[in-house]
Parts: structure tokens; C-alpha cells; sequence
């Protein structure tokens, strides 16, 4: 049996060959709606698959794209590979997901390997200690675009929160209820200081000073996952302890609301706590916590659509930070200490 080709569809629809391409490509820009759906119902008469493997080779192109992620745990990183994955997917683009771990040598060899299997760009949630890697990709005008965090010394494209104005809006909801001892809580900064955290932790500072209240350092409870039981325990046997605590991401929130459970310390009748970053669980945990929301969905959808505008015009896009505004979604989780 004759496998059926391009020119097949061409013939069938009426149309020339590159029209087939373009409708193919979903380049549909100066094509009728008459045309689209003619060619759309010859493809499913003659049931007529494209050579995929062909047609990235005459294009110079695989139609995939590689996502490396700093920490799949991160519900932010979660919602934005649905977002970046669902409006890829709808030009036709695949996406190859990787998980560093926080490992900045894992990193690099996801970028060889995807780069060696010919992705057509990166997304890279940097793990913001392999500017070596990064900066070769941009020499060879490769297309590439950062999420959630920054590196010193490469410019490209980047998406982020407002991370100083989330920790400022936290500080600011304990403060209208009368907190004065408010303790921040952080997963560390790292050697080299990502860039939510650094950010967070700076804009905690900031508005306690505004604020005028006094800044204790012993307030700044910065210490990995596995130690935050102890710091907490730290925390709060303090001469002073504190009467509220910023969560500064999902992990660290979810590991206080455990401390609190398996101590049976009450929120917000005992402890005000608010989150950064919109976990699911602060939405079913009893009392509801109050979070400060980023769009991860939304800034999934921005970064696909920038590294299609990296691809389709390679070379052209001038290198921008994207900082989105955070929200408020108020809880339960804060008792007035006035």
C-alpha cells in the first residue's frame, strides 16, 4: 500500500503543499477558516500522519522543548509545567521534564543531554550556581528563558515573583493585627543566595523596619527542611517568642502546621501563621491559611509564549525580567494581638 505523503493531503484539499505545511506547523496567521477546516478534514479521511521525525530534520527543529526544574516539590514549580506543558502542546511542541534536585551538577548534564537531543530551547528553573552552562547556551543564541530565579551575571529572558513585595504584604496583614514579634521562616539561603529566598528575607527586613519595629536576627529562622522541627522548637522557647511566623514557600508551611499539629499549638489562637506561595493544603487545612499568592499558572502560560518568540525569531528578543504582583488570599490562620 502507497504510504500517503504531503502532496496527497495537497491535492485532495485543493491547496498547494506549503499550505499543508503552514496548517501542519499551525502557522494559520494568513489562512481562512475554510481552507484550515478542508485541510483538517482530508488529514482525517485519509487518515494521513505526518513524518514528525522528516519534518524536524527539513526544519532544522524537533518541536520539543526541555523544562529542568530546581525542585519538582515546589507547588510552584508544579503548576507552572502544567501551564508551560498545556499551551506548548497546543503549537504542536513536546516537553521533556528534569528534576535537578537543588544539584547544580545534575543540572548541567540535563542541559548537555537535552541540548545533545537537539531541544528546539529551555526553560530552566536555575539552580543559580552553574553560570558556566547558562552562558554558553547565550553565546550560541540559544533559546532560553529563567523561572522563579536569577543568576549573577546572566541576562536573559527571566519570569519571577515580586518576592520583596509577598514577604512585605505578609508583614504588613500581621502588623494591622497588633504582631510585633514576627519570626520569618526559610528554607537557607545556599552559597549562592536563591533568589526568592534572598528576596523574601530582604523584604521581611525591610518592612519590619518600616514597620519600626525591632529586627532580631534570632527571628530568622533559616535552616533545611530536615532541621525545621528543631529550629521551630528553637523558635518558640525563646525568652521572647514570637507571636507569628512567615512561611516563605509551601515546604516551610507545611512543616510548621506539622510542628503545630504534633504539639498541639492552636491557629491562630496561640500562633498566627501566614504562607507565601498558594499551597493547595493551606486551602483545606482547619483553621484556612492566609497566603500570599504568585500566578504560577499564569506564569507558566508567559513562559511558554516567550520561548515560542525565542524560537520562532532566534537571536531578535532583547533579554527582560518579568516580575509578576502577588496576592493576598486571606485565611483564618491570623488572630488580632491587639
Amino acid at each position: 500500500m502507497k504510504k500517503l505523503t504531503i502532496d496527497d493531503v495537497a491535492q485532495k484539499a485543493g491547496v498547494s503543499k506549503s499550505t499543508v505545511s503552514q496548517f501542519l506547523n499551525k502557522r494559520f496567521k494568513y489562512m481562512s477558516e475554510a481552507t484550515k477546516n478542508r485541510i483538517e478534514a482530508v488529514i482525517e479521511e485519509l487518515n494521513y500522519q505526518p513524518n514528525g521525525l522528516a519534518r524536524s530534520l527539513k526544519q532544522n527543529r524537533t518541536h520539543m522543548v526541555g523544562i529542568i526544574v530546581a525542585n519538582i516539590d515546589y507547588s510552584l514549580s508544579i503548576q507552572c509545567i502544567r501551564a508551560i506543558e498545556n499551551e506548548l502542546q497546543q503549537h504542536g511542541i513536546q516537553v521533556i521534564i528534569c528534576n535537578a534536585d537543588e544539584n547544580a551538577e545534575k543540572e548541567s548534564k540535563y542541559v548537555e543531554t537535552l541540548v545533545a537531543r537537539q531541544v528546539d530551547g529551555l526553560i530552566i528553573f536555575p539552580t543559580g550556581n552553574n553560570p558556566s552552562a547558562y552562558s554558553r547556551l547565550i553565546e550560541a543564541d540559544f533559546p532560553l528563558v529563567f523561572m522563579d530565579r536569577l543568576v549573577d551575571g546572566i541576562t536573559t529572558q527571566s519570569l519571577l515573583l515580586d518576592n520583596e513585595m509577598a514577604a512585605k504584604i505578609g508583614v504588613g496583614q500581621l502588623t494591622q493585627q497588633g504582631h510585633e514579634r514576627i519570626a520569618l521562616v526559610s528554607l537557607p539561603l545556599g552559597e549562592h543566595a536563591i533568589t526568592p529566598r534572598k528576596e523574601r528575607i530582604s523584604g521581611y527586613k525591610k518592612a519590619m523596619e518600616e514597620a519600626g519595629l525591632t529586627l532580631r536576627e534570632e527571628y530568622i529562622c533559616s535552616v533545611p527542611k530536615e532541621e525545621l522541627a528543631t529550629g521551630l522548637k528553637h523558635l518558640l522557647a525563646l525568652p521572647d517568642p514570637p507571636t507569628a511566623l512567615l512561611a516563605t514557600n509551601d515546604i516551610t508551611l507545611a512543616e510548621i502546621l506539622k510542628y503545630a499539629n504534633r504539639n498541639a499549638i492552636a491557629i491562630p489562637q496561640q500562633l498566627s501563621v501566614i504562607g507565601i506561595d498558594d499551597a493547595e493544603f493551606a486551602q483545606i487545612y482547619n483553621p484556612v491559611i492566609t497566603t500570599i499568592r504568585q500566578p504560577a499558572y499564569e506564569m507558566g502560560m508567559q513562559a511558554a509564549k516567550i520561548i515560542l518568540s525565542c524560537i520562532e525569531d532566534k537571536g531578535v528578543s532583547v533579554p527582560i525580567t518579568y516580575r509578576f504582583p502577588p496576592t493576598l488570599q486571606q485565611g483564618q490562620s491570623v488572630k488580632s494581638y491587639k
